[in-house]
């Protein structure tokens, strides 16, 4: 398997170091690169790599700042001058963080060894997937404090994150579970659920509307009235689920 990937740094000379040594390396595709945030955006969003070497210290928005502002977020490898954010770049999930001057032979070995997680994550997605997925029709178990529920899941309108946790919307009840939207996304069956974008997933059977917005984005309203904005790039996806 190769893996798509993009160049994000504001260094050109950097950016061609990186790539030079990226030849040497059969499981990787540059596809593209990036010298900021913003350029990066849209480049991440039209072509969806799987993979992002990332620099943290750029002009206008910083490393983080790109990653917080994605809707999607292809897996990470940061290349920093700078040791000090070895820890934030891990509590954001980040697959490897590497220290410039690159040292080609070490820098390889190291990324050999995480493309292999990478393959074994996406084997256990897959297989996740086609055997745990969840369609509307099954029944999940929601607590929230002294409160319990069972819930259909057809019933559930919409899952909104909230930092750590995640808010279920059904019936005339909202309570907080401790999840991540991300654990959701891979367990919901995407016949009955979308990912409108970072903070929400909608129940596909209780939209109402759905209008044009900014930026080639859409509008959607549920049948309690909720609207979620779905950004340019999830837009897309969902006129062609839904065939609009």
């Amino acid at each position: 398997m190769k893996y798509r990937a993009i160049i994000i740094d504001d260094e050109r000379l950097a950016r061609q170091e990186l790539k030079s040594v990226l030849k040497n390396q059969k499981m990787v595709d540059v596809i593209d690169e990036a010298a900021n945030a913003i350029e990066a955006k849209d480049k991440i969003e039209r072509l969806s790599p799987d993979l992002i070497f990332l620099d943290i210290q750029m002009p206008g928005k910083n490393g983080f700042e790109l990653l917080e502002s994605l809707d999607y977020t292809p897996e990470v490898i940061f290349v920093t001058a700078y040791d000090e954010f070895a820890l934030r770049a891990f509590e954001v999930s980040a697959l490897d963080y590497i220290l410039k001057p690159v040292e080609e032979e070490k820098f390889l070995k190291s990324l050999e060894n995480k493309l292999e997680q990478m393959e074994q994550k996406d084997e256990v997605k897959s297989n996740e997937n086609e055997s745990e997925s969840l369609g509307e029709n099954d029944q999940v178990f929601v607590k929230d404090g002294d409160k319990c529920w069972f819930v259909t899941l057809k019933d559930i309108r919409l899952f909104e994150s909230e930092g750590n946790y995640v808010r279920v919307y059904f019936d005339n009840n909202k309570p907080l579970i401790l999840k991540s939207l991300n654990a959701l996304d891979k367990k919901l069956s995407d016949k009955v659920f979308f990912r409108a974008n970072r903070k929400h997933i909608i129940n596909l059977k209780w939209i109402d509307k759905i209008e044009t917005w900014f930026n080639g984005g859409l509008l959607v309203i549920l049948k309690d009235e909720k609207r979620i904005e779905i950004s340019r790039r999830q837009a897309a996806k969902l006129k062609e689920k839904m065939s609009l």
